[in-house]
């Protein structure tokens, strides 16, 4: 029995979803269930062997068991019943490749080809455990108990090791069984979205053992489990882990840095002279090279620094924006929040904890979780334990309202912004500028323009910008007759002192024609002047492609003027003599592009003035989009940029190609055209430009059909329309396994975790 205040949550979202068209009518339901019998039911699968069998199972057309699974998604078969996207074909155990036929198994690292008849014998097997768990499932009763459940888990681990055990053997089930199963396919989303229901999952393991908790709520609601797992996706989100962080420095309690942590907005940890780590990624090397420092540094053991390292590298690589974390000493936690920002290091104003996460706190004050042990000795760890993971939801549930992050003082303090804007309006807190640094193609001048519209919006009106009125609307971007309150210019190379603060310009006299010099304010001086007259009000200044122009030219002496202690303090400007400081309601956004200019090549005082937000590559924002019925977008974008990472060299994960080049009005590309328009027009092109001549990289990054290394050329023959097919293949020939991919989310929650030697740590967070 959950709890009233989730169900009326549950209830609301319900309504607005059927309200919207967003789930399937009951006689809908029952539709694609009778169709999918009809198609793929046991009976029918019975019926079919040989190569009839292989092809209807496992062959990737659009009549074939696998393809309805994966891709589906028409008026015959909506894909409103859990995705199984993700991954290569080979998560079916069995495929056969478009570009030459044969069939394949094996793992994408390791494959192996198979005669007819082998894949065959797959194919039967597959279709015999099918037939083997439809018998234990028709054997379960409709309202079955938990332990009923468990049987059912035991019994078809027994029946259908395989098949049951993979997310497409899952998919398979519910489908034939909507009233015994939930569409969840992956085991973490179910735990996931109990926790969030402050259900405790059961403690045995398994895709099964868990489905009467839902089907049992599912009854209680009146409604098909459907519509309740589709509702617990808009409400809940995707599943995300919950952090604890220790808030000492050493053994004494004397040495703990919470209230330091908790007054500036985030957590911390130490180990300072493992340096910056903001290019260390999530794996085996960078854990070594981290466990390396330790060792060398604070004298570690080699397993304990190993342990340490991945600590450390969760932290800094792992730790999702929005994530809960809790900042703990000992057994007691001493704050609840949400990671609000990407890791920094910040050596020269923290010395003794350096490696900093933003974080919106939402509630402060002592507790103990129900496992007051786990993660004791450890600086870094995500919880486990479902006692502990529902403690926490039940928290953040019943959250005391007026704790988040505010704006210095001004109106819209009581909202914090999502995703990208929210991270923006936390640097802007702590430092009052930030930087969107990234490859192209990541959004970059996107988000910060929609980061800087929603932020004066608040300020101005308490709301963001999309709520406003025309005449609201105009007062923010500012009109013909009058400044806005956000405002934008470009820096490049001529760009100088006197176009931002205030310089000698030509003018010409409006009455005598002549032509003589006058001394004129820059767009930055202008909107500190405007900023002092309205000094509630928040004005922010958008500098695109900051990295292009002389910074320290440019700022001059403002420079100074720009840390969060010298707001307010004047300085007398070279030129006019005047007065002039930074009002504390000015804050400046900027855009940088790694493909240009590396951020460690930029200017000292700059960085140390500026906050930064890295924006890379997202494939996974591209969803399971597919163009010509052949290629992933997210997938393909994503092998092509591991493909620059290993071939262009130096600098390549700031040359990486952004997944904003494959969208058009905020949507994954859904034309070939398109694609291929954006492939001749930018990709190519861009990757040209970074190989400098080199057609052998390049013919490694794009594969040898596309690129002519011989003649050192790109085929662009092949854009052609008539050529389509011949550049479907070239596109796809250096990664055949894309074949069927899509969406990864079948990713454990928390990758290479290794066990935990509580007894051999100190656990300090130093």
């Amino acid at each position: 029995m959950i709890d009233d205040q989730l169900k009326q949550r549950l209830r609301e979202a319900h309504g607005r979803m059927l309200e919207a068209g967003e789930l399937l009518s009951l006689p809908r339901l029952d539709e694609c269930y009778s169709l999918f019998r009809t198609r793929f039911g046991p009976d029918v699968l019975c019926g079919l062997d040989g190569e009839l069998l292989l092809n209807t199972m496992h062959a990737h057309g659009r009549d074939s068991l696998v393809y309805w699974l994966e891709f589906k998604n028409d008026e015959e078969l909506p894909a409103k019943f859990g995705s199984i996207a993700g991954g290569s074909a080979h998560k079916f155990g069995i495929y056969r490749r478009k570009d030459t036929g044969v069939w394949m198994t094996g793992s994408p690292r390791k494959q192996e080809e198979l005669s007819v008849n082998d894949a065959i014998a797959i194919a039967r097997e597959h279709r015999d455990q099918l037939v083997a768990g439809v018998d234990a499932l028709s054997g379960l009763p409709r309202q079955a108990t938990d332990a009923e459940y468990l049987s059912l888990q035991r019994e078809m681990d027994s029946k259908a090791p395989y098949v049951s055990s993979t997310a497409w053997g899952h998919k398979y089930f519910s489908l034939l069984f909507p009233d015994k199963l939930d569409d969840y396919h992956v085991e973490e989303y179910q735990r996931f979205h109990l926790v969030k229901l402050l259900e405790r999952p059961p403690e045995d393991g398994g895709r099964y053992v868990a489905a009467g908790m839902f089907m049992r709520l599912a009854r209680e609601l009146e409604w098909p489990v459907n519509h309740l797992t589709s509702v617990l996706n808009q409400v809940h989100g995707r599943p995300y882990r919950i952090w604890r962080v220790g808030t000492n420095l050493g053994e004494s309690p004397a040495d703990t840095i919470w209230p330091s942590v908790r007054d500036q907005n985030c957590v911390a940890i130490g180990w300072p002279y493992v340096g910056d780590l903001s290019r260390c990624g999530h794996n085996q090397e960078s854990k070594e090279r981290i466990a390396e420092l330790l060792v060398r540094h604070y004298d570690m053991a080699p397993n304990v620094a190993s342990r340490k390292a991945g600590e450390i590298l969760n932290f800094t690589a792992v730790m999702a924006e929005g994530e809960p974390v809790l900042a703990a000493s000992g057994e007691r936690i001493l704050g609840l929040g949400r990671i609000a920002g990407p890791y920094q290091f910040d050596p020269q104003t923290h010395q003794d904890a350096p490696h900093r996460r933003s974080v919106i706190w939402e509630w402060t004050g002592e507790f103990m979780l129900p496992d007051a042990r786990e993660g004791l000795r450890t600086t870094v760890r995500s919880l486990k334990k479902s006692d502990n993971l529902i403690d926490v939801e039940r928290r953040l549930l019943r959250a005391p309202t007026g704790l988040r992050i505010r704006i210095n003082g001004h109106r819209g303090r009581k909202l914090q912004l999502d995703g990208i804007p929210g991270r923006v309006q936390v640097i802007l807190e702590r430092k009052g500028q930030v930087i969107l640094y990234g490859p192209p193609g990541t959004g970059k001048t996107f988000w910060a323009r929609r980061a800087g519209l929603d932020l004066v919006a608040l300020s101005a009106f308490d709301q963001r910008f999309d709520q406003l009125d025309a005449s609201d609307r105009a007062r923010v971007e500012g009109s013909s007759d009058r400044r806005g309150l956000l405002r934008m210019c470009t820096f490049h190379p001529a760009y100088g002192y006197e176009d931002f603060v205030e310089g000698y310009r030509p003018v010409v006299d409006e009455h005598g024609g002549t032509l003589h010099f006058s001394l004129t304010d820059g767009i930055f001086k202008q909107l500190c002047s405007d900023a002092e007259r309205e000094p509630q009000q928040r004005f922010i200044l958008l500098v695109d492609e900051i990295n292009r122009g002389d910074i320290p030219r440019i700022f001059g002496e403002l420079l100074t003027l720009l840390e969060r202690d010298k707001r307010g303090q004047a300085v007398h400007l070279p030129v006019s003599g005047e007065r002039f400081s930074v009002p504390e309601n000015v804050q400046i956004i900027g855009t940088m592009n790694t493909a240009d200019r590396s951020i460690a090549l930029l200017d000292t005082a700059l960085r140390r003035r500026f906050g930064f937000v890295e924006l890379m590559p997202d494939p996974a924002v591209l969803g399971d989009a597919v163009v010509a019925d052949s290629i992933p977008l997210g997938e393909w974008l994503a092998a092509l940029n591991d493909r620059i990472r290993e071939h262009i060299g130096r600098d390549a994960r700031n040359l990486q190609i952004g997944h904003s080049y494959l969208m058009q009005g905020g949507q994954p590309l859904a034309e070939f055209h398109e694609f291929v328009r954006v492939l001749g027009d930018d990709i190519l092109p861009l990757l040209e430009e970074y190989c400098y001549e080199d057609y052998t990289a390049l013919a490694k990054i794009l594969g040898g059909t596309l690129v002519d290394e011989t003649r050192q050329r790109i085929r662009h023959e092949l854009l052609e329309p008539s050529r389509r097919d011949e550049l479907i293949q070239a596109v796809l020939e250096p990664s055949p396994e894309l074949v069927t991919s899509g969406k990864i989310i079948e990713q454990p929650l928390e990758e290479g975790e290794e066990p935990e030697d509580e007894d051999n740590d100190d656990g300090a967070n130093r």
